[in-house]
Order: C-alpha cells, then sequence, then structure tokens
C-alpha cells in the first residue's frame, strides 16, 4: 500500500516526488515516455539553449554597438541543434535519471497508467506486465501536448511543432510559424538570428496577447527589426505541399487581405492541450474541461483522494507553477490545514529583450478596479547600467490599485530575473513605496524597480510635507 501514487514524472511529478520521499512516505510513480517530460524534453530546456546560440549570433552581428567590429556569423545548424541536445542530454542523465529517484525511496515503473478508483492505479508496463498499484492517493501531473489546429492540408506527421523541433538534424532555410504566444515569439526571434527566414501568422491582433501592450509593441518592433515577417489577425486557411516545402495561404487583417508565403518548413506554436486520454477518468466522474482536468483551488478533483496539478489541469501552463502547485497538493494531502494554488506566480518570455509578466495588466486592472487603479512607468533609458550595456529600450509598468500593487511587467534583458520582486509585492500587497526601502545594488537593471520606488516613495513625502518639523 502506497501513500502516494504519481501519475507523469515532468515538472509537477518530479517536484512532487522529491517532496513526498522527504516526508518518509511510501511513493510510486509511473510514466510513460522519458523522466523530465515537456519542460525538459522539447520545451524550456532545449528552446533557451536554441535562443543562447541565438544571441551569440546577434551579438556578433551587432558588436559595433561596442566599438568591436562586427562579424557576420558562420553558423552550422547542425551543429547548433546537436549542441541543444548535448544540453537535454547532460540534465537528464543528471537530475533525471530514474536510479536518482529510486535511491530516494521511490518505486518508478515505466508504462501506461489507468486511474481505476480513488485509491488504485493499473499500470500496464512495457514489458507486457501488468501492476496495480493501492494506494492513499493519487496525483495526476501527465503534462499537455501541442495542439494542431484544424487547417486544410495540415498533416501533423509533415509539419513541426516543440516535440519534433529539436530532434532535426539540421532546419530548413525558411519557416512558417503558427501562432504567437511565448514559444512561437520565442522560436521566431532565435530562428531569423540563426539565418533562417521566418514569418510568423498569429491569429490574434497582436503576439503575446496575454501581456502588457505597450510592452508587446516595443518587442514586436524589435522582431520586425530583426527581419522576422509578423502578420498579426491572421487566419491560416492551407497549407499546399510544394517542392521542396510548402505554401502557407492566409488570410490577414480587417480587410482580408489574401497572403500566400513559400517555406521550407512550418512550426505549430498553436497552444497546447492536456493529455487525459486513456487515464479513465470519466469512468470515475471526474469532471473534465476545456482546458483539462477540473479541480478546486487546493488541487482536488470531484473524486477527493485524487489530484491534479501542471498542464493537465489546465490552470497555468508553466513549469514553476507545476512544481508550485503539486507541492500545494501534496501538502493538503497529509498535512492539517487546507492548501491554495491561488497564488500569483510570474511568467517570462524569453526573447531578447525578455518580457516578464505578473499579476494584471493595465486593462485588466482598470475592468476590476476602476479609477483606484494607478500606473507607474519607469523607462531604461533613465537606468545607468542599461545605458552601459546599450539596452535602453525596455522598461517597467507597475499597476497598483488603492496603493496595493497588483500588477508589473518588465520589459529587459534578464527580466525574468527582475520580476520575482515585483511578484513578492503583488503576493504581499505591498505598496510601491515600500520597495524603496531595499537598497538596490548599483549599477543594476533591477535598481530601475528601486527608481520607480523612490520616485513613489518622493511622491508621497511631498503629499504628507505639512508634518515636517520646521524647527
Amino acid at each position: 500500500m502506497y501513500d502516494l501514487v504519481i501519475v507523469g514524472m515532468g515538472s509537477a511529478g518530479i517536484t512532487a516526488a522529491q517532496f513526498a520521499s522527504r516526508l518518509d512516505l511510501k511513493v510510486a510513480v509511473v510514466e510513460r515516455g522519458r523522466i523530465g517530460g515537456d519542460s525538459l524534453w522539447s520545451g524550456c530546456v532545449p528552446s533557451k539553449a536554441l535562443l543562447a546560440a541565438a544571441k551569440t549570433a546577434h551579438v556578433m552581428r551587432t558588436a559595433d554597438r561596442f566599438g568591436i567590429d562586427s562579424v557576420e556569423p558562420t553558423i552550422d545548424s547542425a551543429r547548433v541543434w546537436r549542441r541543444v541536445r548535448a544540453v537535454r542530454a547532460e540534465i537528464a542523465s543528471a537530475d533525471n535519471d530514474p536510479t536518482r529517484y529510486q535511491d530516494l525511496g521511490v518505486d518508478v515503473t515505466i508504462g501506461e497508467a489507468t486511474v481505476t478508483s480513488g485509491t488504485e492505479v493499473v499500470v500496464q508496463c512495457d514489458d507486457g506486465s501488468s501492476k496495480t498499484l493501492a494506494t492513499r492517493y493519487v496525483l495526476i501531473c501527465t503534462g499537455s501536448h501541442p495542439t494542431v489546429p484544424s487547417i486544410a492540408g495540415l498533416s501533423a506527421r509533415k509539419v513541426l511543432t516543440s516535440d519534433t523541433l529539436f530532434e532535426l538534424d539540421e532546419p530548413p532555410s525558411s519557416m512558417a510559424i503558427i501562432g504567437g504566444g511565448p514559444m512561437g515569439t520565442e522560436m521566431a526571434q532565435a530562428l531569423q538570428r540563426l539565418g533562417i527566414e521566418v514569418t510568423l501568422f498569429q491569429r490574434a491582433r497582436s503576439l503575446l496577447p496575454r501581456e502588457e501592450p505597450t510592452l508587446v509593441d516595443r518587442l514586436t518592433r524589435r522582431l520586425i527589426d530583426e527581419g522576422v515577417n509578423i502578420h498579426c489577425s491572421a487566419d491560416v486557411r492551407r497549407l499546399e505541399p510544394t517542392y521542396p516545402g510548402t505554401l502557407v495561404h492566409a488570410v490577414v487583417g480587417d480587410a482580408g487581405l489574401e497572403v500566400a508565403v513559400a517555406v521550407g518548413g512550418v512550426l505549430l506554436a498553436a497552444g497546447r492541450s492536456p493529455n487525459v486520454e486513456g487515464l479513465g477518468l470519466a469512468e470515475l466522474g471526474i469532471t473534465l474541461g476545456p482546458t483539462g482536468i477540473v479541480t478546486d483551488e487546493r488541487g482536488r478533483t470531484t473524486v477527493r483522494t485524487i489530484y491534479a496539478v501542471g498542464d493537465v489541469a489546465g490552470r497555468r501552463m508553466l513549469t514553476n507553477t507545476a512544481g508550485l502547485d503539486a507541492v500545494v497538493a501534496v501538502r493538503d494531502m497529509f498535512f492539517p490545514g487546507r492548501g491554495s494554488t491561488d497564488s500569483e506566480v510570474p511568467w517570462c518570455t524569453f526573447t531578447d529583450p525578455e518580457l516578464a509578466h505578473v499579476g494584471l495588466t493595465v486593462r485588466e486592472a482598470e475592468d476590476l478596479h476602476g479609477t483606484d487603479t494607478d500606473v507607474w512607468r519607469f523607462e531604461f533609458s533613465d537606468n545607468d547600467r542599461a545605458r552601459a550595456d546599450d539596452a535602453t529600450e525596455g522598461g517597467i509598468v507597475i499597476i497598483t490599485a488603492k496603493g496595493k500593487v497588483i500588477g508589473a511587467h518588465v520589459l529587459a534583458p534578464c527580466a525574468g530575473e527582475l520580476i520575482h520582486e515585483l511578484a513578492m509585492a503583488v503576493n504581499r500587497q505591498l505598496r510601491v513605496d515600500e520597495l524603496a526601502e531595499l537598497a538596490h545594488v548599483y549599477p543594476t537593471l533591477s535598481s530601475g524597480i528601486g527608481q520607480l520606488a523612490t520616485e513613489a516613495a518622493y511622491e508621497k513625502a511631498h503629499r504628507l510635507r505639512w508634518l515636517m518639523k520646521r524647527r
């Protein structure tokens, strides 16, 4: 009898297994593929390795900004892609080797899991045998897979997704990307910088529609300046095979302009869908919604001993939230009190510059709080480190309601590193001026947060100047 059976060993399952093993619980995990999940094999790790190569090429082309002769890099795409896979393999061999979890006391089974009751999981193992795992609790974290939209002529076998992009021996010389969310936008810039001509089709009116529009506009201009062909309000109607690639037909804009682009390859980046098939959930009466398994704020399904977190629960498809929600779920199972997965978490789109986000956008805040909303803005053109690094095109947007920080957005190099202080401010309901109480290291980009906060503190002091001691 196990205390916990974890189905799926991606970011959420790995975190849950590590945490539960530290509690001296008897834990089993079931994984049908490779330990590490999408984040390691087809998401965060390989994409960031590719972005690193692309940034190196871009720095070489633009070195004249620093008084160094620019040079057009010689790019060996096959070597770049081999390095991406080597980085992935190194992490897999160190952090995601099954023996590591077995050494922690976790029983690892490779096979297909079916949840047959609130306290039982049946596994069809790879060797053809079957195994029944009795347990007190079940945690489902089976992740997600790339969504394949309904487009005439589209064959999932003939287009690329995040699952197959990094498996290429060598990429085509031109690429159409369908989808302008984080994955599509990141890869558009990376591929373009690596010498691959990119055309990006986005159904929405802008790239990254969940982000602060004023910062998205600036990032979009950066991508266009680097050569990415961007079509927003684009409806891709048909893919037509040509030799040696594909002709992409789309209708663009309110005027319905017909566009046809010949490319060597097509990358689908149109979102992700939860992996719920074959788990036996409907038979147990577990509610499935359009974005995945429906859970309460504690991560529980309609069967109270079965929890679901991460992409399969469809709440927030982010690696960092998958791990956080997994810890909350395990705490809720085995400790008194109630956990909650409702905290505001930051995320980042790793373009160059990066675009990081926590909490509400300006429009969301105004819709919710009306005239109680205030917006604070800072330009990195006023930051000494940004000037020294020639990185002045970004900015910070902080949104408050009744003085409390409820949203923050950063466009800057390493914005993903800067956003955590602002995420703490959102979750602790701090005032902007309270951030000025921390002495930020100078010169850093993060001191931009301190500069903005100091301005807020000065404004507050000005309002309260009637309290000053005159003598």
